[in-house]
């Protein structure tokens, strides 16, 4: 069994999270022993996931600290040195002195504190761009989980919405697709159970339409009923209305139907 250079790229952040299966980690592997590319993309990938695993919010340089405390000593040391030339001057001076060390400190406190702000903003900077990335890389290895043969694989692929607090149109049309087409009730059911917390969107509407219209299995039909009824859904009615008149639905089912269509008219 072959496998394309493009695939094998999909299947490197699965390769890592461990989920391949014997066969295809096999071709992988086979694969990397001659591709310099996908090797270096692995170890990119490696260190990726283990920086993220590993992330600490940067802690700002110790160096500012240093040179704040050297230069106050510096300063101390100058004022030790001064030498009054006459005894009426002394508090006129000894009161000059304190301003110019409290103007001293004053400024170098206020570099310290602008030093550490501007570490404090990179740091949030490179950690938000090292959260995009591994994003990216778990929606890869989401998609590529959700096309797996094994229902099982498919079904954590789904799960992985769990990752996302506002996934792509390109997630949620794999998950609807997962709801509509998938021939395993159980990858069906979750991706219904996936999707409900998405229903702002109109294409995940309509998809609950569409999967109410053509859906056979009962419990994944009171999913879907729920949800509509929940959102409020007026184009549902016309499923529903379908299903009370057949007579080969389920009489439980009718009866959530029952239930919840006068919410919806």
């Amino acid at each position: 069994m072959k496998i394309s250079h493009e695939k094998i790229k999909t299947l490197l952040p699965l390769y890592l999270e461990g989920v391949l299966d014997a066969e295809e980690i096999k071709l992988l592997e086979g694969h990397l022993t001659d591709c310099e590319e996908c090797k270096k993309e692995l170890e990119g990938y490696k260190i990726l996931s283990k920086a993220f695993k590993e992330e600490e919010v940067a802690k700002p340089s110790n160096n500012l600290e240093i040179e704040f405390l050297k230069a106050l000593n510096e300063e101390k040391n100058k004022q030790n040195k001064v030498i009054p030339l006459r005894k009426k001057n002394t508090e006129n001076l000894g009161f000059k002195n304190l301003i110019r060390i409290a103007a001293g400190i004053a400024l170098l406190i206020g570099a310290f504190m602008m030093g550490k702000m501007q570490e404090a903003k990179k740091a949030d900077s490179e950690l938000a761009l090292l959260r995009n990335e591994t994003l990216k890389i778990k929606e890869t290895a989401m998609l590529s989980l959700m096309e797996n043969q094994s229902a099982s694989k498919r079904i954590r692929g789904v799960n992985y919405i769990e990752d996302f607090t506002q996934p792509d149109e390109d997630i949620l049309k794999a998950l609807t697709d997962r709801m509509l087409y998938d021939e395993n009730t159980n990858v069906r059911m979750a991706a219904v159970e996936a999707l409900s917390n998405y229903t702002s969107s109109k294409s995940v509407k309509m998809a609950f339409v569409n999967a109410l219209e053509k859906e056979k299995n009962p419990s994944v039909q009171i999913a879907i009923i729920k949800n509509l009824v929940r959102i409020q859904e007026k184009k549902a009615t016309g499923p529903m209305k379908k299903l009370l008149n057949q007579e080969d639905t389920q009489p439980f089912i009718k009866e959530e139907i029952k239930k919840g269509l006068p919410q919806i008219i």
